[in-house]
């Protein structure tokens, strides 16, 4: 019972508590109070103060010469958009200019009517007349973007999507049909014309297009729609929308307009020439 007093009574060493005693008896009790320690203290929090000073004068300093920057961008990019509306507008002036001589070269050569004829036939011409007009678009449920808008996922995996193919069995039914002249979404055809895809893209002489594709066909407008509905150009178009939900509207139009085509340069076909006899 002895040992048991001893040690209630003296929990505390003799050694720790006479160092305890030490420290108070010298006004050091450990805590963070010394003459030391707040200048530390001090001196950290001096030195955060001029980090986020240096940090916010920084950025102070920056923002004009960021803002200067893109405004510069911005100028760049409006000065080079209008060079680009100016050359294309120069290229629309020298292709109709190309176009005028070449029409003047066929009047010389062969006669006003041959000329008009031959222009119209290459699409180097602007035409009007009856027809058909013909509405094709994507099902509801693709993902699209018309109105001008990328497409929002890729490829033509959807099978509700109008495909380039598509549009070339359309394109060879109105001609075979007794289309005179055709136009998609405002392009001419030629002879030269091609329809082809480009990722989600359907092109038509590498200019993108995008839906709904209204094609104008030139021609009798009652015949050519009841001789292409009913061929298989016109039955696959159908099937198309009955299986697919691909979008399809026809109608016949008393007056089409369809602009020029882009001059055709023939670089390999040359006329015959009927030698006379004697």
């Amino acid at each position: 019972m002895s040992l048991l007093t001893n040690v209630m009574d003296h929990s505390l060493d003799d050694g720790y508590a006479e160092a305890a005693s030490r420290k108070r008896a010298a006004g050091d009790a450990g805590l963070p109070k010394t003459l030391r320690a707040k200048l530390g203290l001090a001196g950290g929090l001096v030195l955060a103060a001029l980090v986020v000073t240096v940090g916010a004068a920084q950025a102070r300093v920056a923002a004009p010469v960021v803002a200067k920057e893109r405004e510069e961008l911005i100028d760049r990019i409006d000065r080079e958009t209008e060079t680009a509306d100016k050359l294309e507008g120069s290229v629309d002036k020298l292709r109709a200019e190309v176009s005028a001589r070449q029409r003047e070269a066929l009047r010389t050569s062969g006669g006003s009517g041959q000329a008009d004829l031959v222009a119209v036939l290459s699409g180097a011409a602007a035409v009007h007349g009856p027809g058909v007009k013909l509405v094709v678009s994507d099902a509801k449920e693709a993902g699209g973007g018309g109105g001008g808008n990328p497409r929002e996922t890729s490829g033509f995996s959807d099978t509700g999507r109008v495909r380039d193919r598509d549009m070339q069995r359309v394109v060879n039914g109105l001609w075979a049909s007794g289309a005179e002249a055709i136009s998609i979404n405002g392009q001419r055809l030629t002879a030269l014309s091609a329809i082809r895809a480009a990722g989600d893209a359907i092109l038509v002489d590498n200019k993108p297009l995008v839906p709904p594709y209204t094609v104008l066909a030139v021609g009798n407008g009652k015949e050519l729609s009841s001789t292409f509905q009913d061929s298989a150009d016109g039955l696959y178009l159908h099937a198309l929308q009955e299986t697919y939900g691909i979008r399809t509207a026809i109608s016949v139009e008393s007056d089409l307009r369809l602009p020029a085509a882009p001059s055709v340069i023939v670089r390999t076909a040359q006329p015959k020439t009927e030698k006379g006899t004697s």
